[in-house]
């Protein structure tokens, strides 16, 4: 009677111990089905003279998309900190559409009440000179293609010949023509974005149209036959009842122009795209054109939230 009783508690035991295997072996299987989310190629914004990056397009398929902002909800930031803000592996630092060094997170809190998904970083170049309007990208995009690495100011004659167009956009868009004689302007760069040794020119100039308003215009400029023209323009009036904080001088600090990042061929065509940041209250807007017939168009728009003004 108690062997038998022994054989049967035995045989209790072992379909327990089945039971429980089975429940981890099943409990492993689930969790191996949930893998954390793998870091997608990315491109970042390298601004404040190099010591902030903030995301600007994941890149898939060949395409531009729209990361995780600073606004969505904390799980979805502090994800986004996982995969891309891990202290120590550096990214590329792209600087006149060719690698220039190495960008390396140094900290980030997805808690930041105005930084949710941006990141302090550092950077390692002999060639790029971060500060004010000369900002970068950093990615980990895998490039085929070598960049010409060109960025530089334009040459007085370049400058000279741009600024009469610049001159003759603002009148086409009924600015006076004595404050279009008046001209100012947050950066005028020239690059090389299909490496034949021939400059764009990408700029954003301004006017004060008035004590309390201001025109602005954003263009790439290309050259042939010998003469410049501009492959895309946008522009934009600005008055000081529209500026968030009520001060139109405010905008003569950079808000709301939209600025060179830099250019980058992310999908290996041989023609890098541009790049652009614009500033605002409450966040960073981001831009990306490429070129088609001649001529440049908009193939990407997106946005990074910050906090409110």
């Amino acid at each position: 009677m108690i062997i038998q009783n022994m054989k049967i508690l035995n045989k209790v035991t072992f379909a327990a111990v089945l039971v429980g295997l089975s429940f981890t072996q099943l409990s492993a299987q689930k969790a191996k089905a949930k893998p954390a989310a793998k870091a997608k190629p990315i491109i970042f914004a390298v601004i404040n003279d190099g010591k902030t990056v903030e995301p600007v397009a994941y890149v898939e398929n060949g395409k531009l998309v729209q990361p995780v902002s600073g606004g969505e909800e904390e799980a979805k930031i502090s994800l986004f900190h996982k995969n891309y803000y891990k202290p120590g592996p550096a990214y590329r630092l792209i600087f006149g559409g060719a690698n220039a060094g190495t960008v390396t997170v140094k900290t980030s809190d997805p808690k930041a009440e105005c930084s949710a998904n941006m990141a302090e970083v550092t950077i390692a170049s002999t060639r790029a000179k971060l500060k004010g309007n000369v900002m970068a990208l950093a990615t980990n995009v895998v490039a085929t293609k070598k960049g010409s690495g060109v960025r530089r100011l334009p040459t007085a004659a370049e400058r000279k010949e741009i600024e009469a167009l610049v001159r003759s956009e603002l009148i086409k868009q009924n600015v006076d023509q004595s404050a279009a004689k008046v001209l100012k302007y947050q950066n005028l760069t020239a690059v090389d974005v299909d490496s034949d040794g021939t400059a764009e020119l990408v700029g954003s100039f301004w006017v004060e149209t008035g004590s309390k308003s201001r025109a602005l215009l954003f263009f790439i400029a290309d050259k042939a036959d010998g003469k410049y023209s501009f492959g895309y323009t946008e522009f934009e009036n600005v008055e000081q009842e529209n500026v968030m904080s009520g001060d139109i001088s405010d905008v003569d600090t950079g808000v709301y122009h939209e600025r060179l990042l830099d250019v980058f061929d992310f999908d290996n065509d041989g023609v890098a795209e541009a790049f652009t940041y614009v500033q605002s209250f409450e966040g960073a807007g981001f831009n990306a054109y490429r070129r088609e017939g001649g001529k440049w168009v908009k193939s990407f728009e997106g946005s990074n939230y910050h906090c409110g003004y």
